[in-house]
């Protein structure tokens, strides 16, 4: 076999056609690579790889076509199959040397990652599943071609036929769906080689164990085909000839069979075997936390999707499985809206989108729009919208949590002060607790309603009236709960500052300017308060809290005796000791401190917790911080979320849910690449002219110099 292999080897670099095939690859690739990578700075080589697939169709053919249909024409067959060497050890050999000059291909493009890696992050693990992927689908390509060129003498009618058969396979899935959109046997049938979608996990940053098993299962089918087509070649003239038909015809059918069991057996993997998640979010993975969740469920939970189950998302097709493995009490069914326009009345008011979700438990259910799964970013100057996030898991886990609760949350947030409103991520946060957020004017209000779960107080503009004082005051005094925020620019909040001097809480007039650097970004209002440890501060302990433009909490130093009485307080976020508050910032003509500012170090943020005078009363607990800034999806942004964190950590206090349960958006976002203009059209020369041409010029070379021998 080996004997064959490197005759064959030899053969193909010492003609044209194996530097063609590798210059045809690489011009294309190239090509996409200029375009993808350089010119646009992507750091994402899939993309690049699924434009190159096409070129396969072409090149493979052109490659195999001489494999065995050349040996044919010339005769020279009759030697090697009258050689000791099996016809298995003959058709591997041809086959492993076509793939050679495939894989000398793919080494090269492997290459690339490594490159981009100067300029900026590139995420290797979807990158080497992509390459992996291509590899794959290459081969099994090869594999077709082998036997194609086994069954005919014409070189050009194997290329023609091996390109045919692989651009059906290329376009099976489109056939199916123009014979049926619904599926049934035939598509069942058909999709057996649809050779496309298998590579497309790979492409998404995922190795799909089922594909891969579908791939070798495949090019092994062919190659036992092809050494079947020459064996009957063999003894065709022999007296055995209707033995061996015979033998051939149940041999093959053996080989159907087995294939068709192997890739049976594997798909009925667990998701978590069948495909592996590389990519660097974990975009299709469950987290632990969600797993525990669904280790926990004690009732059936149904999840509707509306959609049909071969044309639905394919990333809410992976993380749906997953769910399903993780817990026996999942179980996930498709509604195709063709087949049931009208199901989705049962459980919303309003239409839903296709691939929405409808989340079913015992008592309760929730729907969840197909356009919350995914998060977009908007760029005002175009109107165009860029894929962000995806947050199919955290969706599904606030609505199992949901479903499966007997209460409902509501929080209340204080209006007609001027105050700051929560950002989008931070309002989605709450939605994920399936925490209701209501807004309560308290003018409008006797009192603040019994279900209030907590408060929020959030920067405001204008002073509180005494009777909004009171409010609040007989709310709080009677365990109530509140997430209060300061505002450094209202001049006059005194009636807000008596709900905080009632604990012994100060705010200090101005703004926190710190002294140290390593405590601020960029300029010293900028914050980067120390995270002290506390439940709600423990998920944001690793990173950084942001908190621009605040103003600092004094509060009693308390001893060990005084610890234990009926309030306590716990710094959660503090700055260093060289901190100061600048009293009078809009007329400060320095940062530097001066003589009426204050000296800290200051509380940031801060835990006040006053129990109850009833035995079993609840405690009043204050969420105190000196910015609303703090809660804005800019500010998270500078911190990767960890505001949020923080934010998550605070509020699961009061809707009784963990913060581990609440699953952040899972980002698509990779910073693009920094690439030059200089190394762009550098790019260009060396890939789509220097390597494709020095390939081809070199095959001929060498072709010229062995004619002329």
């Amino acid at each position: 076999m080996w004997a064959i292999y490197k005759r064959e080897v030899k053969s193909f670099f010492q003609s044209v056609i194996g530097w063609l095939f590798l210059a045809a690859i690489m011009a294309l690739f190239g090509l996409y690579f200029y375009v993808y990578n350089l010119a646009y700075a992507s750091p994402y080589i899939s993309n690049t790889l699924s434009a190159t697939t096409v070129i396969l169709l072409i090149a493979v053919p052109v490659l195999t076509m001489r494999v065995l249909a050349e040996e044919r024409k010339a005769k020279t067959d009759q030697l090697i199959l009258t050689s000791p060497v099996s016809v298995g050890k003959l058709v591997t050999g041809k086959y492993l040397a076509v793939a050679t000059i495939f894989t000398v291909a793919v080494v090269i493009i492997a290459i690339t990652p490594l490159f981009l890696r100067i300029f900026g992050e590139i995420p290797f693990g979807e990158a080497y599943a992509a390459v992996l992927g291509f590899w794959l689908f290459g081969m099994t390509c090869i594999a077709i071609g082998t036997f194609i060129s086994s069954i005919t003498e014409s070189q050009v009618i194997s290329a023609v036929l091996t390109f045919a058969v692989l651009f059906l396979g290329y376009m099976m899935s489109g056939i199916t769906q123009v014979i049926s959109s619904t599926g049934n046997i035939i598509t069942r049938i058909l999709n057996c080689f649809d050779l496309t979608s298998g590579i497309d996990n790979f492409f998404q940053g995922c190795i799909d164990v089922k594909a891969i098993i579908y791939y070798v299962s495949l090019s092994a089918l062919f190659l036992f085909l092809a050494a079947q087509s020459i064996q009957k070649r063999r003894w065709s003239m022999s007296t055995r000839k209707l033995k061996l038909g015979a033998f051939s015809t149940g041999m093959i059918a053996v080989a159907l069979v087995a294939a068709v069991a192997v890739n049976m057996v594997a798909s009925q993997l667990p998701e978590k075997l069948a495909s592996i998640d590389v990519t660097s979010q974990k975009l299709y993975s469950i987290t632990e936390d969600t797993e525990k969740i669904l280790k926990d469920l004690k009732e059936d939970i149904t999840i509707y999707i509306l959609a049909k189950e071969d044309s639905q998302d394919t990333n809410l097709e992976k993380t749906l499985k997953r769910y399903e493995d993780a817990s026996s009490h999942i179980k996930v069914e498709y509604k195709d809206p063709s087949v049931s326009p009208t199901f989705y009345k049962e459980y919303s008011d309003t239409a839903l989108t296709s691939n929405s979700i409808i989340v079913v438990g015992e008592n309760r259910s929730k729907v969840i729009n197909y356009n919350d799964i995914y998060e977009y970013s908007v760029d005002y100057s175009t109107y165009q919208q860029t894929l962000t996030g995806y947050d199919g898991e955290g969706q599904l886990t606030s609505a199992i949590s949901y479903v499966t609760s007997e209460n409902t949350t509501v929080m209340y947030a204080i209006s007609g002060h001027g105050e700051a409103t929560l950002s989008g991520s931070f309002t989605d946060a709450l939605e994920k607790q399936n925490a209701e957020l209501k807004t309560l004017n308290l003018v409008e209000n006797e009192n603040i309603p019994e279900d209030a779960a907590c408060i929020f107080m959030l920067a405001p503009e204008k002073d509180y009236s005494e009777d909004d004082v009171n409010k609040i005051k007989s709310y709080l005094d009677n365990g109530g709960k509140a997430v209060i925020a300061s505002n450094y620019q209202a001049e006059d909040l005194t009636n807000f500052k008596s709900i905080l001097a009632a604990y012994d809480v100060n705010v200090a007039d101005g703004i926190v300017i710190e002294g140290n650097s390593q405590y601020y970004y960029q300029a010293p209002y900028y914050l980067l308060p120390e995270i002290e440890y506390d439940t709600v501060t423990s998920g944001a302990s690793s990173g950084y809290i942001f908190a621009p433009y605040a103003q600092g909490f004094t509060y009693p130093e308390q001893t060990e005796e005084e610890e234990s009485s009926d309030t306590t307080y716990t710094p959660l976020l503090t700055t260093s000791e060289d901190a100061y508050s600048k009293v009078d910032p809009a007329n400060a003509q320095t940062l530097d401190k001066e003589e009426n500012d204050i000296m800290g170090p200051f509380a940031i943020g801060l835990h006040v917790s006053k129990a109850s005078a009833e035995e079993d009363g609840e405690s009043t607990e204050l969420y105190l911080f000196g910015t609303a800034d703090i809660f804005t999806d800019q500010a998270s942004s500078y911190v990767y979320g960890n505001n949020l964190t923080l934010f998550t950590g605070v509020t699961t206090q009061f809707s009784g849910g963990e913060a581990e349960s609440v699953i952040p958006v899972k980002s698509y976002e990779t910073s693009n690449l920094v690439v030059s203009q200089a190394v762009v059209t550098g790019g260009m020369l060396i890939m789509l002219i220097l390597i494709p041409v020095g390939l081809l010029v070199t095959g001929i070379i060498i072709w010229a110099r062995r004619r002329k021998k």
